[in-house]
């Protein structure tokens, strides 16, 4: 006897696979397991974030619908994810899935056209600081309508599940925090000799060139520093031009020791973070950051700004500063890099990794969470599986 599978459809992102974002990266891992678990996957993409030649009709099992999209930076996801959900309920899925709290907005719409809904949110994006008060207003609404008419909410840390607990009094909110593949060490090759780094004679943050980053602050810190022996890569950019994408690359114009590679993803990325000798985030707002994870995987020593998201990540003391404190980072800056990693905390670092954040698990739990909805029961207030927190 053969068991339907549970048809799934998929907004909120702009797309996958090697397309960057902490919601890309965590649906390209989330999603292409969900496949192998039963699940049929249709992904709903914003076509001009795929290169031609790679909008594939299926990659990995996991379906395509490549819906064209209007690069405008407060626009784009509210017209795209309309017309996504309206795409989605010709196709009469079991369950559409909405990413972050911006999609959230029409898990109405999606209960009118007959569709159940689970929504992800992975934070509260009305807080970061490229947004203006309509934008904010937008996002605010979206959380709230995630909130209240989803059939199901995932939220992907402790403090996002306790702000949505309070504000709006839900009870059945489903923990699955992001993961991390525990990766091979890449050897220095063609992207250390194109920039010209040396292996562990450099600092790297990996992330997109928003203000809540924090990447002015490394910059800022970094120059502090007399005559520092490594030089500072900062890994990503800007989807849509800001003027702190434009102050970082006017900083690496006058100091030759910034590199801007641009966006990496697979191999060139992996070779990054396998040579690096100290990974930066020094970010204002983070939901749960997938290139801390991803840094840790490699075995790297960290430094993270104090906020609750990093601290959610079980560091020890010294790997946190606090944010926008740029003579500590400064400070930190030079003590962590020649200090490195004990193996000690290393391998604590990796087991914390397994035990935690591997993406089987967190991709088992997603399919329990689809099943209740279709069956359509939840989460018993006694189920002590409904708190990945405290596995």
């Amino acid at each position: 006897m053969t068991h339907k599978k549970i048809k799934i459809f998929v907004l909120g992102l702009r797309g996958f696979p090697n397309v960057p974002g902490g919601v890309e990266k965590h649906c390209e891992e989330l999603y292409t397991r969900l496949v192998k678990l039963g699940c049929e996957v249709t992904v709903i993409t914003r076509a001009p974030y795929i290169p031609r030649a790679r909008r594939y009709s299926e990659w990995r099992g996991v379906k395509f619908i490549h819906l064209s999209a209007r690069r405008n930076k407060h626009l784009e996801t509210i017209i795209h994810t309309f017309w996504g959900t309206i795409v989605a309920a010709r196709h009469r899925p079991d369950i559409i899935h909405l990413h972050a709290i911006g999609p959230s907005i029409f898990s109405p719409l999606a209960k009118i056209l007959g569709m159940k809904v689970v929504v992800t949110n992975h934070g509260p994006d009305y807080l970061r600081q490229k947004w203006g008060k309509p934008a904010r207003f937008i996002l605010s609404l979206g959380e709230m309508m995630g909130t209240r008419f989803a059939d199901r909410v995932i939220v992907i840390s402790t403090g996002i599940k306790e702000m949505l607990e309070k504000k709006y009094g839900r009870r059945d909110l489903r923990l699955i925090p992001n993961g991390v593949v525990i990766p091979e060490q890449i050897l220095p090759g063609k992207i250390l000799e194109r920039f010209g780094l040396q292996p562990g004679k450099y600092v790297l943050s990996a992330c997109r060139f928003v203000p809540e980053k924090g990447l002015l602050d490394l910059i800022a810190a970094y120059q502090l520093l007399k005559k520092p022996e490594y030089k500072l890569v900062l890994a990503g950019g800007a989807d849509h031009e800001n003027e702190t994408s434009r102050d970082i690359q006017a900083a690496a114009l006058r100091d030759t020791r910034i590199i801007l590679p641009g966006y990496l993803t697979g191999l060139p990325l992996a070779e990054l973070f396998s040579s690096a000798g100290l990974f930066v985030l020094p970010s204002y707002h983070e939901g749960l950051p997938i290139a801390l994870l991803e840094a840790m995987s490699y075995r790297l020593p960290v430094l993270v700004s104090d906020i609750a998201p990093n601290r959610e990540v079980p560091l020890p003391e010294e790997r946190y500063f606090p944010a926008g404190d740029i003579d500590s980072l400064s400070r930190k800056l030079s003590e962590l890099f020649q200090e490195g990693i004990s193996r000690k905390e290393m391998e604590a670092q990796q087991a914390l990794l397994v035990r935690k954040y591997d993406w089987e698990q967190i991709a088992r739990r997603t399919m329990e969470v689809y099943k209740s909805v279709v069956r359509g029961s939840g989460y018993s207030a006694g189920d002590k599986s409904s708190d990945f927190n405290k596995i």
